[in-house]
């Protein structure tokens, strides 16, 4: 949760949060967004379920709306398409009465003037499924996740799929029905106000939350749903329950009991007993009242519910679906009436519109595998929910328990797309997060390559906080202190890297080196070796691991290691220049000669190996040939120092008294503080004394 809110706080500012600011945006918004549907005439159903609706005049008695469907034909009425919503009649009633008559205007006013009411309700609701349920010891429930709900509010707020509900006027059972859906939920959750026991809750507000779910059917028949969306709040949030969990325990007959007996003490199961007995009880009450004959819808309503084969009915379901996703991922095109053949059927799987149903299984199987697999609680929770306000709402316009009068109906993906928007603002967030920390790492690599660590450092380790499994930035990161001899944090942090990444080759063998350092040889050679299993093609650290055996005088080790590093990577200098040294400090001459002139072969412009080669030369008393390969040294590279003061060793040795006197000098400006030249500087200056004594 913090995580989220920190990926969202470069977006959503600082000075709209307090929640009556936030509330105050989220409202002007959406009245901006749909205020110019307030000149709007009464179009489509309007005619029929307003104009023509009996029930809206005086004249009819106010009980006859309780028997009479939303168009006001008797339910009982074979012709009744049984949509029974009473209270959204009585408020077209109201409005009919107030604005003394058949006034557009008031009535488009109303539905904005709802919209608006529910965007800003979104954002107590979206607060709780984003931030969880806490109360302050004043019984004030707490928005601990202030940016995340306030953008969801507002992609709410916003969505054009919308539309049809708040500019057409019959859309109101929408509203309403989504206006007491969320008083439900909020209900609910005031229902653990003030429970200082774990599991302790109040038996009132969970029966309020029952009523205001049975209004909200009164308004529109997925209203009812809300229950449903209630329990699964309830399972997640309040119980804390890890369904993946207790499956895996039932399927393994695992404390099966002991799980019973938990539940049973922390309330749920009684919570859920009301829920269900509610749920039950006014479902029945509905199907009563509308009667027991299904509605009579047309082939023309619904085509795909009266094809012959199953298959078919399967397919085209599932073809709608996906179509009421991209209606709330990009609702580019809106329709008020989706029937009379706007969508053909799909008569066959050889049909390309088949993609859309793989598209929307696979996407939504990988989410439910998230909502269900994560080890982040919190990113389960907030999955489960979108996807239990995604779907949960839809349910009833699924054809999934009973035939519906419509192929797509935007109308009714008002509700669902709350959890299209707690969806979107949590992906939004883990795409911020991923955004964030690799840019904090890219800056700290061009940071760290300008040679400016202490920078480098920052940006890292801000890279790895966003992201604790960052193991790049972590790898890089142990390498700088490791160049600034913090060892103990590096080690750390390389062997973090290490053990998420077991195969991290580059890791290991940093880890090695950094152990090297630390002097526990057996522990770094273990770690060149484990790198170099999971990268055989690996110079760089056979070049380390030679570096190793050399420290622990395992000298022919050593050599192989560099061998292969060269076998691998012939132009590394490093390791070439190592076996010279090595075979040279050893007295293998001949060896380190024809080392240094293989070498030289591969890599002909090397100043270091003219110059590790040279000091060869000069040990066999080939001067020349090594006086040549130190001036070609000096060319290449003119301020190294050791070359002009190995240079004038070799003058020094060979007699060349003034050649070397002119290099030792010379060597002595660029490094006044070599004290090895500085001593051989002496007895060159002692010797040519004497010279000059004799002479004399």
């Amino acid at each position: 949760m913090a995580d989220l809110e920190a990926n969202l706080d470069h977006i959503i500012p600082s000075s709209v949060l307090p929640p009556f600011m936030a509330k105050f945006v989220v409202g002007f918004v959406s009245l901006v967004c749909f205020a110019r549907s307030y000149d709007g005439d009464f179009v489509f159903d309007d005619s029929e379920a307003i104009v023509n609706n009996k029930d809206l005049l005086a004249e009819t008695p106010l009980g006859d709306l309780w028997y009479h469907d939303f168009w006001g034909s008797r339910l009982s009425s074979n012709t009744s398409h049984k949509s029974y919503r009473p209270l959204t009649v009585l408020t077209f009633r109201i409005n009919y009465y107030l604005s003394g008559g058949f006034h557009p205007m008031s009535f488009h006013m109303v539905n904005i003037l709802l919209h608006s009411g529910i965007s800003v309700l979104m954002v107590d609701v979206f607060s709780v499924l984003f931030g969880g349920l806490q109360y302050s010891s004043k019984g004030r429930r707490l928005n601990l996740a202030p940016r995340s709900s306030l953008l969801a509010a507002l992609l709410f707020a916003v969505h054009p799929v919308h539309t049809e509900c708040v500019a057409g006027v019959v859309g109101r059972a929408d509203l309403l029905g989504a206006l007491f859906f969320l008083l439900s939920f909020l209900g609910y959750c005031k229902a653990f106000r003030e429970s200082d026991k774990e599991g302790a809750h109040s038996t009132f507000w969970v029966l309020l939350s029952i009523l205001l779910g049975a209004m909200a059917m009164l308004c529109k028949e997925q209203g009812i749903t809300v229950l449903g969306l209630n329990a699964v709040f309830d399972i997640l949030v309040i119980a804390k329950l890890n369904v993946l969990e207790i499956v895996q325990k039932v399927l393994h007959k695992d404390k099966l009991l002991e799980n019973i007996g938990m539940l049973r003490n922390g309330g749920l199961l009684f919570r859920m007993t009301l829920l269900a007995l509610g749920g039950t009880g006014v479902l029945y009450m509905r199907w009563k009242i509308m009667g027991t004959g299904p509605p009579p819808f047309t082939e023309v309503d619904n085509p795909a519910s009266f094809a012959d084969s199953t298959l078919v009915r399967a397919i085209n379901y599932n073809y709608y679906y996906s179509l009421n996703a991209w209606l709330l991922l990009c609702p580019w095109w809106l329709c008020f009436d989706w029937s009379m053949g706007c969508i053909p059927l799909i008569k066959s799987v050889g049909d390309w519109r088949v993609i859309a149903l793989a598209a929307l299984w696979f996407c939504l199987i990988g989410l439910i595998c998230q909502a269900l697999c994560s080890e982040d609680s919190h990113k389960r929770r907030v999955l489960t929910l979108g996807l239990g306000f995604l779907i949960i709402p839809f349910l009833p316009a699924s054809n999934l328990f009973f035939r519906v009068g419509f192929v797509v109906a935007e109308r009714v993906l008002y509700l669902p797309s709350a959890g299209y928007c707690i969806l979107l603002t949590f992906g939004f967030g883990a795409l911020s997060k991923h955004t964030k920390r690799k840019v904090h790492y890219n800056v700290g690599k061009n940071l760290a390559d300008k040679g400016n660590q202490t920078a480098a450092i920052r940006y890292y380790r801000e890279a790895v906080r966003l992201n604790p499994k960052y193991v790049h930035a972590m790898n890089n990161l142990g390498n700088i202190l490791k160049e600034r001899n913090e060892l103990q944090e590096a080690e750390e942090l390389l062997s973090l890297a290490v053990q998420i990444q077991p195969d991290f080759a580059a890791a290991w063998m940093n880890l090695g080196i950094v152990q090297n350092s630390l002097k526990r040889f057996e522990a770094a050679e273990r770690s060149y070796q484990t790198a170099i299993k999971h990268r055989r093609k690996y110079p760089d650290c056979y070049y380390n691991l030679g570096r190793l055996y050399a420290d622990l005088n395992r000298h022919v080790d050593a050599l192989n290691a560099w061998r292969n590093a060269t076998v691998l990577k012939p132009e590394h200098s490093l390791a070439w220049n190592n076996m010279i040294i090595l075979l040279d400090n050893t007295g293998n001459l001949a060896q380190a000669e024809a080392v240094g002139r293989e070498a030289l072969e591969l890599i002909p412009n090397d100043h270091s190996l003219m110059f590790s080669l040279a000091n060869v030369l000069g040990k066999s008393q080939k001067y020349k040939e090594s006086e040549a390969l130190f001036l070609k040294a000096i060319k290449a590279h003119p301020n190294a120092a050791s070359y002009h003061g190995n240079l004038a060793v070799l003058y020094h040795r060979w007699g060349h008294l003034d050649l070397a006197k002119k290099h030792y000098e010379i060597s002595l400006q660029l490094d006044p503080t070599a004290s090895g030249t500085k001593e051989n500087y002496g007895l060159l200056r002692r010797k040519l004394e004497q010279v000059q004594k004799k002479d004399v």
